[in-house]
């Protein structure tokens, strides 16, 4: 703008010549939404707000397993029962045959949300949100509760992923309960265009995850299977005698000890055996770390799959081939199953890269959907600043300059198909090219982006054949 100078003298005016440019918005910051021990530190209680009868904690950024124990502690302490039976000989004093000791868990708790915080920052996890829908007095999931959770997840900017650790908890033997709960989230994930669901298979049955999930916004989340068997002990507390128990049977005459109360021998060998005993629980939040380390490592439009898991002994279902093919492939409703397959050799991974959206050839593939999620929200981000600007051909070469740098870059960083950037996108904004006369008077500016994103390679196919002798 050309000022009105009225004072004699010698001005300085700086002309600006560069577009302003796109951040690239956070791309795996998971909001994860279940129960908590605590809600908040001694004497500062988390906010609180009433949502549909339901109290729910405001959500609350983290960095690391230390902040969330700060904040919403541990687990409960698990029922531990121990059994010891030993024999002896008839000699003076009595000489031990045979010991054995037996651990359980006798049921164990729906209460896994520290568990779950485990296996998320041990597996490449970073920044998350916690909400905490309720603490360890209620007595069962329950998809009200978790579907208020979601609500306030939805007040959020940052969240780009859903994660409900304890949805498969719920008492529904079909099912539709967890199917419910993981409906509402896909809706509000394509209503905002700005997050991912990760899901689990309720009883560890895939069918019933396909068939109470309905068709709406399925490229917006994602299923895995089966459950893993992980490296982390249970919580418990060997002292107090509610909730460990021991049964001592000697030479067939049965006591019960308090732990406490053993020898320091027995002690020892009582608690090695309690540790043997090792979680086991759904993937979601494990594969939620793995986003994270991806995202970081090689970037969101790499594939999250062909990655090996950390804190994972096994799984509880050992999928074969031929069964992958029938998860990953569903022709009826087309809704892919991503497997975690245990390899000799190569240890646990997760095999497989496909949205609930199996069978759809745009949005088939997790790291598609998740590259255009980060791509509109960093671009709206950045063309917010154009708002009530002159609609006109100066700022539509600021605004094509700015989107064309920043998909040149990622373009650069492998994100985008094409020998030149030509080729991989293109941005177009102006009049009779995105907008008529009628548009620009009803205040539109229209701005068209196309993208070659890059996609897995999920089937690499080498063919071979027999060449004759040429001499």
């Amino acid at each position: 703008m050309a000022f009105s100078y009225k004072t004699p003298g010698v001005y300085i005016e700086e002309i600006p010549k560069f577009p302003p440019s796109v951040a690239e918005v956070e791309t795996a910051i998971p909001v994860f939404i279940g129960y908590t021990e605590t809600r908040g530190i001694a004497g500062a209680p988390l906010p609180v707000v009433t949502i549909n009868t339901v109290d729910v904690t405001e959500a609350l950024r983290i960095t690391s397993l230390l902040e969330y124990e700060t904040y919403f502690g541990y687990g409960v302490n698990e029922g531990v029962a121990v059994t010891i039976t030993e024999t002896y000989n008839t000699a003076t004093p009595p000489v031990l045959q045979t010991r054995v000791i037996n651990a359980a868990i006798a049921t164990p708790s729906i209460q896994t949300m520290h568990y779950h915080m485990q296996m998320y920052f041990a597996n490449g996890g970073g920044p998350c949100y916690i909400i905490s829908v309720g603490d360890f007095s209620v007595s069962a999931i329950a998809a009200a509760d978790l579907e208020a959770g979601l609500e306030m997840a939805g007040r959020y900017d940052e969240p780009t992923l859903i994660v409900f650790p304890q949805a498969i908890e719920m008492a529904d033997a079909t099912g539709v309960d967890t199917g419910n709960v993981y409906e509402e989230a896909l809706l509000q994930a394509g209503t905002l265009k700005d997050r991912f669901v990760i899901m689990d298979c309720y009883g560890d049955d895939p069918s019933l995850l396909r068939g109470t999930t309905g068709t709406t916004y399925l490229n917006y989340g994602a299923a895995y299977y089966p459950q893993l068997r992980t490296a982390l002990n249970y919580q418990y507390d060997n002292t107090d005698a509610t909730t460990f128990t021991v049964s001592y049977s000697k030479d067939a005459t049965v006591t019960t000890p308090a732990y406490t109360a053993l020898s320091t021998e027995l002690q020892s060998l009582v608690t090695l055996e309690v540790n043997k005993l090792r979680v086991t629980l759904p993937p979601s939040s494990t594969i939620a770390g793995v986003y994270a380390l991806v995202d970081s490592t090689r970037g969101v439009w790499k594939a999250p799959a062909n990655v090996s898991l950390n804190l994972v002994n096994g799984l509880t279902v050992q999928v074969t081939e031929a069964e992958q093919a029938d998860l990953n492939v569903d022709s009826v409703a087309g809704k892919s199953i991503n497997v975690i397959r245990s390899f000799t050799g190569k240890g646990i991974l997760v095999w497989g890269a496909r949205t609930l959206a199996g069978n759809d050839n745009e949005w088939r593939y997790i790291s598609v959907r998740r590259f255009f999620n980060m791509v509109e929200e960093s671009s709206k981000n950045a063309s917010a600043a154009f708002v009530f600007e002159p609609n006109d051909s100066n700022t539509w070469v600021k605004v094509q300059g700015m989107l064309e740098n920043f998909l040149t870059t990622l373009w650069r960083q492998g994100a985008l198909q094409g020998a030149k950037p030509e080729q991989a996108f293109y941005v177009a904004v102006g009049l009779n090219k995105t907008m008529t006369a009628q548009d620009i008077l009803n205040g539109l500016m229209i701005v068209e982006i196309g993208l070659a994103a890059v996609r897995p390679a999920e089937f690499i196919v080498l063919r071979f054949s027999h060449l004759l002798a040429q001499s």
